[in-house]
């Protein structure tokens, strides 16, 4: 729900924008980026208020917790105590002007009852959003690497064997659920070849310090989570490539094209797959924030150390100042992304221009 709230706020001030703007490339980033900025701001509040809605806090939870789990009984002076030293004695407003204030003049994020001490938010976000950019951008990489292409090949050789065998396999990627998918490879790979697919690490590189090795065990266990993560995403990419370039090559300028002598590929290279894929560019900015929450169970499953199973667990605990910080970082990949897709839409295609015009 907080992230659902989060994308369509984020896309709607960006919409809003492009009338506005105008002027070359350095005044239209610089607005943008000043929009933007306002954009995080709204998001960062809305998420806030979010978050507090449901009755109690996570003071209340953390009790319930010590008392129910541990058998350790804490005074109404000790629950007042915690309440003060994150605040939440305070108005609403009051919290989240000082939550903010802190993020902007100090860099400091507030603390967190993770895992059950408190913890420095900045901690845990340096601990876990590499690991959740690095999956992500590998996710969108292998997505686009054979989308494109397929997309392409279905629309060029429609109602061909191949375009409806990657049909087929099309609407099985959308409706196989990701965390069951994940399931299956895992036991799969375990059964017939031995090998663990959980995590990013094996055992002996979990906790060992950073050097080409672990780095290339790395790569070699992002594999599967990111077919897990992009296989619905890929799927779901071929069709709006596909659809969008058959619409595209029945178009008259590709039918003068092609009578005027050019091979076929290059037209369909140089022309139609530019303006076909234009969807595809300007999806770049929900993407991020939509791997990261939707592989929450995923993450669970693959025991993977992304932000997902940390937003489930804020939210779960009324972790405001934990959640916030995430949806916030979310919002912040969400306005970011679609300025880069909005620029590289004026690259890709030269119909489009900045003024919004």
């Amino acid at each position: 729900m907080v992230v659902g709230i989060i994308h369509c706020f984020s896309r709607g001030f960006v919409v809003l924008s492009v009338g506005c703007l105008g002027g070359d490339v350095a005044t239209y980033i610089v607005r943008r980026t000043l929009i933007s900025v306002f954009t995080i701001f709204v998001i960062s509040f809305l998420s806030f208020i979010v978050i507090r809605l449901p009755e109690g806090d996570f003071v209340d939870k953390f009790v319930y917790y010590q008392e129910g789990m541990r058998g350790v009984e804490l005074s109404a002076e000790e629950e007042a105590e915690i309440r003060a030293q994150f605040g939440l004695d305070q108005a609403v407003f009051t919290q989240y002007a000082g939550w903010i204030g802190k993020i902007i003049f100090e860099g400091d994020f507030g603390n967190s009852w993770h895992q059950d001490t408190p913890t420095p938010i900045r901690n845990i976000i340096i601990d876990k959003l590499p690991f959740t950019i690095i999956l992500s951008a590998f996710t969108i990489i292998l997505t686009w690497t054979f989308a494109v292409p397929i997309g392409i090949y279905a629309a060029v050789r429609h109602n061909s064997v191949g375009d409806y065998v990657f049909t087929f396999l099309g609407f099985t990627g959308l409706a196989v659920p990701d965390f069951l998918l994940g399931l299956v490879l895992m036991y799969l790979f375990f059964e017939y070849f031995g090998m663990s697919v959980g995590g990013l690490f094996s055992g002996n590189f979990e906790r060992a310090p950073w050097s080409l090795a672990k780095v290339w065990d790395l790569v070699k266990h992002l594999f599967i989570p990111a077919v897990v993560l992009g296989t619905a995403g890929t799927a779901g990419l071929i069709r709006i490539m596909r659809n969008n370039l058959l619409d595209e090559l029945s178009r008259p300028y590709v039918v003068t094209a092609q009578a005027k002598g050019m091979s076929s590929w290059r037209i369909i290279v140089k022309y139609p797959v530019r303006v076909a894929i234009n969807p595809l560019i300007s999806g770049i900015g929900g993407m991020l924030p939509a791997l990261v929450s939707g592989s929450v169970i995923v993450s669970v499953v693959l025991s993977l150390p992304t932000l997902g199973p940390v937003l489930l667990y804020a939210l779960g605990q009324e972790d405001q100042y934990l959640a916030g910080t995430i949806v916030m970082l979310l919002g912040a990949f969400t306005v970011v992304g679609v300025l880069l897709s909005d620029l590289l839409l004026v690259v890709v295609d030269p119909r489009i221009r900045m003024t919004g015009e």
